[in-house]
């Protein structure tokens, strides 16, 4: 087993999971808004789609799909409209939360007291979580792209099976520790009820994240 790429693997791989991303974005969002459990699945979507590039690439088939003008330019097109449904749907909590805030009445202000973590939000199933995390990664192009770049650069022919099978674990294991980490720190009552008041500033944000990526891909293929 060749511990030396393995090292290298696993830092180049932490240093793409802390990056701003819509990885990153979702998991934020979903762990300042729901339940710890649903942000605990989101967290598992996320890490089982990184296994999931991270065998396409092993096994060839992701370049296969690269290869492919069509297939490519299906998983391009439909990656970028689900991240910029994601987006317009970040942007649009942000108007219905300053449209609720703007209905309210002084007096109806003055006797809600503080508001909950989750009132201007809808609730999501643990299942919903899930799909959430899985989605917005394995429908992302630019994932694909990394990592297959990351392994046709690493892995040569020459690597064994074994070192082939560590480093798929080890990217798994390194995914769900740093998105479990953010669902459990950032689902937390006491830094979701901190955070509430800069929720519209957040969502606008990860809004703005998903529609770039989004635009990105969708200027690459007009490129």
């Amino acid at each position: 087993m060749d511990l030396s790429l393995l090292l290298t693997l696993g830092v180049i791989h932490s240093l793409a999971l802390i990056s701003p991303g819509p990885d990153f974005a979702i998991m934020v969002k979903i762990a300042t808004q729901q339940l710890r459990s649903t942000a605990l699945a989101t967290a598992v979507g996320i890490s089982l789609a990184i296994l999931v590039h991270t065998i396409l690439s092993l096994t060839g088939v992701s370049l296969l799909i690269k290869s492919s003008h069509f297939l490519y330019l299906a998983v391009q097109l439909g990656g970028a409209s689900y991240l910029a449904w994601m987006g317009f749907g970040a942007l649009n909590s942000v108007v219905r939360r300053v449209s609720s805030a703007e209905v309210k009445t002084p007096a109806a202000a003055e006797h809600a007291g503080q508001p909950a973590p989750h009132a201007h939000v809808r609730p999501m199933s643990r299942r919903q979580g899930f799909f959430a995390g899985l989605y917005t990664n394995l429908l992302n192009p630019k994932a694909m792209v990394f990592f297959l770049t990351l392994f046709s650069a690493l892995i040569t022919p020459e690597v064994k099976a074994d070192t082939k099978m560590a480093a798929a674990l080890l990217l798994l294991l390194l995914s769900l520790a740093w998105f479990g980490f953010l669902a459990l720190v950032l689902s937390k009552p006491r830094v979701q009820l901190g955070l509430e008041r800069f929720m519209p500033a957040i969502d606008g944000i990860i809004g703005v994240i998903f529609i770039t990526v989004a635009a990105a891909i969708i200027y690459g293929l007009l490129g």
